[in-house]
């Protein structure tokens, strides 16, 4: 049995517009360890169906069975502890700082008393250690850079123990080394403590890298589901984004890199 499931999951958000956006007939398998990667260009559904997983979004049709239980069946309490989910950086109005930032994602592990006990410290600051947030803990969520932000966020979603975690673009707003470092968190977490990794992503390269399947939508449709070897073809990305780009082999490693030149885009 697949640990997530989503059959025949149709969803348009309500309008009185024409053309509004929708999902069709979306079918996809997630098994426990999967390291999947949505591609699609903007406005194609990568979002939507991130949302649609963790539940703050309702299809308007079909069924999302969570490790053989429907979603909508779960407490939130307790779905919590399956799914963790890490957004876009959100605009933060209230002076939280880092730690307590951080620590929002034991709520679902916390006792009657509503505060943490030694063993929801320690998870706390294992993970902050992870993220390398020691030396910020006390600032202001709204005091430190874009990249930070994005690293306590994770660290949120950690801490919560889930068995899944979804990402929506968490390499935005990263600098190269961080991008690096966070996926190769991620990629330790995923083989060694077996989490299960869903992440929406624009960079071709890493969800190669990284991912051991890529899910590619057009237009609020599954176009591919495979081996990022299989997904992520010139062909594909030329059909799916309009652009040429080159796909060789990388002398440092045995995966093929992609290269983009501005030169090629087909539309314009």
């Amino acid at each position: 049995m697949s640990l997530l499931s989503l059959s025949n999951i149709d969803f348009s958000y309500n309008s009185s517009k024409r053309n509004i956006f929708s999902l069709d007939k979306i079918n996809v398998q997630i098994e426990k360890d999967d390291f999947l990667s949505i591609l699609g260009p903007n406005g194609s559904g990568k979002s939507t169906l991130i949302k649609l997983i963790t539940g703050y979004l309702k299809p308007n049709s079909g069924e999302i069975i969570l490790d053989g239980k429907n979603l909508n069946q779960y407490k939130p309490k307790d779905l919590a502890k399956k799914i963790a989910y890490v957004p876009q950086i959100p605009n933060t109005i209230y002076p939280f700082s880092v730690y307590e930032i951080v620590a929002m994602g034991r709520y679902p592990h916390l006792g009657i008393s509503g505060f943490e006990n030694e063993k929801d410290k320690e998870k706390i600051f294992e993970v902050v250690k992870l993220l390398e947030l020691e030396h910020i803990l006390e600032k202001g969520i709204n005091e430190i850079s874009g990249g930070e932000t994005q690293r306590a966020f994770i660290a949120r979603a950690l801490v919560q123990e889930p068995q899944i975690l979804l990402l929506d673009e968490p390499n935005a707003h990263l600098d190269i080394k961080h991008q690096l470092s966070i996926f190769n968190l991620l990629k330790k977490l995923n083989d060694q403590n077996g989490l299960t990794i869903i992440t929406v992503m624009h960079d071709l390269n890493l969800a190669k890298y990284y991912s051991n399947r890529v899910l590619m939508l057009k237009e609020g449709k599954v176009f591919l589901l495979g081996t990022p070897d299989d997904v992520i073809t010139k062909e594909n990305i030329l059909d799916v984004f309009d652009v040429n780009v080159d796909v060789q082999q990388s002398g440092m490693s045995e995966t093929s890199s992609i290269f983009i030149n501005p030169g090629y885009v087909t539309n314009v």
